[in-house]
């Protein structure tokens, strides 16, 4: 595999001269791969991700795309290769699910220029794609918080973009909504090639869809590596202080993680 997503030494603070929220940070994100950024609250994931996306710039470093610097990308351009679903989606319109998910077709249009049947289905196609066609016409805000997480990622992936950048896309659901969208992402990526970054708190969900994992606190990386390499007991505990045991469960497949103690 080749790397599609790059961070060269990056850092960001907020502030001039304020604290680094994201310090000395460099990865790459080989294509097809699904990259899980694991850390506690205010590690840097969130921002970490909005340097991914280019919604920020870096201070320091650089964040390139198939070798590309994004510094040298338009945005419009850079919007139909990197989709971004994020942590809370709200409306402030009533949109149904069909109108939510066609949004994701506006880098592709020009100015002033409305979307066509080739649009309508590209948006259909990714509704099936994320088993939301039967939402189409409900509107957005009655939906529960695991068909609105489907319908946001639909929109992403009608966005026809080579990456999909997802923070925290399991908060606040439910065990079963969890469990469909990380088989769902896992399919994406098995059957669409879809590449992945993946910022959560849930090591038992990063066990069971990462290829890779990237540990940060305090704004840096700590570890790095394959799943059964990066998530080990010694990882988590210098990652949230806690004691935790790790192993393969035979069922499901992949490791597991258990917390036990807290050590600090």
């Amino acid at each position: 595999m080749t790397a599609l997503l790059t961070a060269s030494d990056v850092a960001f603070a907020y502030d001039r001269g304020g604290r680094q929220v994201v310090d000395a940070v460099s990865l790459s994100v080989e294509r097809a791969a699904i990259l899980g950024l694991l850390g506690p609250n205010g590690a840097g994931k969130t921002t970490l991700l909005r340097l991914l996306s280019g919604t920020i710039a870096p201070a320091r470093g650089q964040i390139a795309l198939d070798g590309r610097p994004l510094s040298t990308i338009a945005r419009r351009e850079l919007a139909r290769h990197i989709a971004v679903v994020p942590q809370e989606t709200h409306s402030a319109f009533d949109f149904s699910a069909l109108e939510i998910v066609l949004m994701g077709r506006y880098p592709h249009l020009g100015p002033f220029e409305l979307e066509g049947p080739g649009d309508l289905q590209i948006a259909r196609d990714a509704m099936t794609a994320t088993g939301t066609a039967t939402l189409e016409r409900r509107q957005f805000s009655t939906l529960s918080g695991g068909e609105k997480q489907r319908v946001v990622i639909a929109a992403a992936l009608a966005q026809a973009s080579d990456v999909l950048l997802l923070d925290e896309p399991t908060a606040s659901l439910d065990l079963g909504y969890q469990f469909d969208i990380a088989r769902l992402l896992a399919r994406l990526n098995r059957e669409r090639g879809t590449t992945m970054v993946v910022s959560t708190h849930d090591l038992n969900l990063a066990a069971s869809l990462c290829t890779e994992l990237v540990l940060i606190r305090g704004g840096r990386i700590v570890a790095r590596g394959g799943v059964q390499e990066a998530l080990t007991p010694a990882n988590i505990r210098a990652l949230y202080g806690i004691d935790a045991d790790v192993a393969m469960h035979d069922r499901a497949g992949h490791l597991t993680v258990v917390p036990v103690a807290r050590t600090s």
